[in-house]
């Protein structure tokens, strides 16, 4: 199947999503007189940080999302950051609260992160949307593994039944990632840093989904034909050019159906944090 894969647009697919989220939008806001609303938290100065609450941002105003940016400088003390997510848990114009990771290495990460009211986890990291998820329970679902099986069920793909091989074990995709996909009846294969085998494990996936954070590790000779090939990873060259965990250029040659970096996965990522913000509203809010 030389160079015969599909790619899967998420640019386009996220711009879908988003647009079925505005009839939803205005019939919320026409019914409460405000709309449903994104309370962002933005610590230090973390450039592509940055970048990602300036895309959130944008994508919430397209779509009539109240977007409530907070930045705090890279001093702010974890009882800075612990006071502003009580407030905004308060705030019942805020329906989803985000977080944005990473924090400045000072301030206590999970902490925070247990502190947003688990009715407003917009992102799906605290431990009762990550329990609620591990037993099947209606949840947030974190956004990035979210995305991630909106861009599988866009190939029109049969998931139940798959060998699924997920790389990287991170609470953030990993781990959900991995759960999703044995929702969906899928015979998942965590593998890590520790896998003895990793080309061996990947040959053997009909789905992979690569989150490891290592520039072009996965080999493109290591994808079994026809697979699907899902790339979270986003890293950057020495040329500053950036690239997945997946050599892709080798790894279409193989796959039946492959996302590109950048325009897989980021994009839905931003999709799916507007849907779980407008989920919210409808659930808490009506």
């Amino acid at each position: 199947m030389a160079d015969g894969a599909k790619i899967i647009d998420g640019k386009a697919i996220a711009l879908e999503c988003q647009e079925r989220l505005r009839p939803a939008v205005a019939a919320f806001a026409a019914r409460k007189g405000y709309p449903p609303g994104l309370g962002v938290i933005l610590v230090g100065e973390n450039p592509a940080s940055a970048v990602y609450v300036k895309n959130k941002e944008l994508a919430c105003k397209k779509v009539g999302i109240a977007s409530f940016h907070h930045a705090l400088p890279a001093t702010a003390s974890s009882a800075d950051v612990a006071a502003l997510i009580r407030k905004l848990n308060e705030d019942r114009r805020v329906h989803g609260i985000l977080l944005q990771l990473p924090l400045p290495a000072h301030i206590a990460e999970q902490e925070m992160l247990r502190s947003i009211n688990p009715a407003k986890d917009a992102d799906g990291f605290h431990p009762v949307s990550a329990g609620n998820l591990a037993v099947g329970a209606p949840t947030y679902v974190p956004c990035t593994p979210k995305g991630c099986m909106v861009l599988l069920r866009s190939t029109g793909s049969a998931i139940a039944g798959m060998r699924a091989v997920v790389v990287g074990r991170s609470n953030i995709v990993g781990k959900p990632v991995a759960q999703l996909l044995l929702a969906e009846h899928a015979t998942v294969t965590i593998c890590h840093s520790k896998t003895r085998d990793l080309a061996a494990e990947v040959r053997n996936a009909d789905i992979l989904i690569a989150a490891i954070g290592k520039p072009e590790m996965i080999a493109g000779a290591w994808i079994k034909p026809g697979a699907i090939v899902i790339d979270v990873g986003i890293n950057r060259r020495a040329d500053g050019t950036l690239c997945g965990d997946v050599a892709f250029a080798d790894a279409k040659r193989n796959a039946g159906w492959i996302t590109p970096v950048p325009g897989g996965v980021g994009p839905m990522t931003v999709a799916m944090l507007l849907e779980n913000t407008v989920e919210g509203a409808q659930r808490y809010d009506e």
